[in-house]
């Protein structure tokens, strides 16, 4: 089985979000809006996707 992924975009700013969004966005690797990270299915990736839903659209699989 191959390694499972995300593709993670940021859609919206973060102007108005609390620190703690901030900083999750900021884990995932993403930087300013319309930046695109790929990172691994696993269970803290996907909680921090959680947290941050609102701001993102995600893709399965290695997408470009």
């Amino acid at each position: 089985m191959a390694n499972k992924t995300f593709t993670v975009k940021l859609v919206r700013s973060l102007i108005g979000s609390n620190p703690r969004q901030r900083a999750t966005v900021k884990g995932l690797g993403l930087r300013g809006v319309n930046s695109k990270v790929v990172v691994k299915d696993n269970p803290s990736n996907r909680g921090m996707i959680f947290r941050i839903q609102h701001l993102v659209e995600v893709q399965k699989g290695n997408v470009s």
